[in-house]
């Protein structure tokens, strides 16, 4: 499309959308009902995978989607927000129904009972990661501190809808009046002749800095190792291939999330993970961290392992801390000796566990 500047134009409380291309010509985008060629679970993908285009300047990390709750209900999305409190998205595709707010506040009265625990098993179901989510948590926001984030002190509630009715909007007014962090906005979906489509949002009630039950999610879809593969840059190539060979010679399993995988020892009473391993596109970078955490609730003698394996990768020199873990972000050439050094440390790992035993 040959298009230099999209204009916007309100009038009547309707918005108006235009394309200008180069000899000044408008081209109108048309406003669609947006539940006439889509379902829910498309505006639920939408968002899922742009919080931060609707939640511009406090983005959301999203922990679960159709989370059931213990009335049997589903909450469309569950989000993290910077400081550790949760999410609660309700999505409409069209007007807002009027009891729309007393699903918002029956979802608040299960999420607000939820432990760190909770939070993260549904987190580690929904992403198919098996690093924790405050990890996961410090590298999707960026925080460089290894304070740890108090999760779920309290919760926000949020209606996207692609008409928030006169009565959800008064009625929200009141209940932030009253000091319940509830938010609603409003999008507009339009197109034009030759089927382009745009999304705007407006933050219709909020305020201006805001533009014990196993619990279940639906899941992202999972990556494998070809698709992997795919999604690397030349030194991830470099250093993962060494990885799959060695895996594939000493019966190595790989459990495969949406993004990366972790690399798993399979003993006769189960599964550790022994480190993880992420493509470019993921909040870790292009990296590979180490399984701590798995070997301390998983095997026997714990401590000597974990001191073992922690010594002997520092020594490499290319490992640097991430919490209580170690990181080896990919983002340059390494030599075959160096990815050899890394895997001898890995194969002295596997016969330590093998020696103690799972738990």
């Amino acid at each position: 499309m040959c298009v230099n500047y999209i204009f916007k134009k309100i009038l009547n409380e309707h918005m108006k959308l235009f394309t200008i291309d180069k000899i000044g010509k408008l081209t109108p985008y048309t406003e669609q009902v947006f539940k006439n060629s889509n379902q829910e679970t498309d505006l639920e993908i939408l968002l899922e995978k742009n919080p931060e285009y609707f939640f511009e300047r406090s983005n959301v990390l999203i922990i679960g989607r159709q989370v059931t709750t213990n009335l049997n209900t589903f909450i469309d999305l569950l989000g993290i927000d910077n400081s550790g409190n949760t999410v609660i998205i309700e999505l409409k595709r069209a007007k807002t129904p009027r009891e729309t707010i007393a699903q918002l506040l029956e979802y608040a009265s299960f999420i607000e009972k939820l432990d760190y625990s909770q939070l993260n098993t549904i987190f580690q179901d929904y992403s198919g990661e098996e690093n924790n989510l405050d990890e996961y948590h410090q590298q999707f926001f960026k925080n460089q501190s290894d304070e740890k984030v108090s999760f779920n002190k309290s919760t926000r509630l949020i209606i996207v809808a692609q008409e928030i009715s006169r009565e959800i909007q008064q009625t929200a007014q009141y209940l932030q009046n009253k000091g319940f962090d509830i938010y609603c906005i409003e999008f507009k979906y339009f197109k034009t002749p030759a089927g382009e489509k745009i999304i705007t949002s407006d933050l219709t009630v909020g305020d201006e800095n805001f533009i014990q039950r196993r619990v279940q999610s639906a899941s992202l879809p999972k990556v494998d190792q070809q698709q992997f593969l795919s999604l690397l840059d030349e030194n991830g190539l470099h250093v993962f291939h060494p990885i799959f060979e060695f895996a594939a010679k000493k019966g190595l399993i790989f459990r495969w999330g949406s993004k990366g995988f972790s690399l798993n020892l399979k003993l006769n009473t189960g599964f550790v993970g022994l480190f993880f391993g992420y493509p470019p596109g993921s909040v870790f970078k292009q990296s590979i961290y180490t399984g701590f955490e798995e070997i301390t609730k998983k095997v026997y003698n714990p401590e000597n392992i974990i001191k073992f394996y922690r010594e002997e990768i520092m020594k490499l020199g290319f490992f640097g801390n991430a919490k209580s873990n170690l990181k080896w972000v990919i983002d340059k050439s390494y030599t075959k000796e160096e990815i050899k050094g890394f895997l001898d440390i890995v194969d002295k790992l596997v016969v330590k566990i093998e020696e103690n035993g799972l738990k």
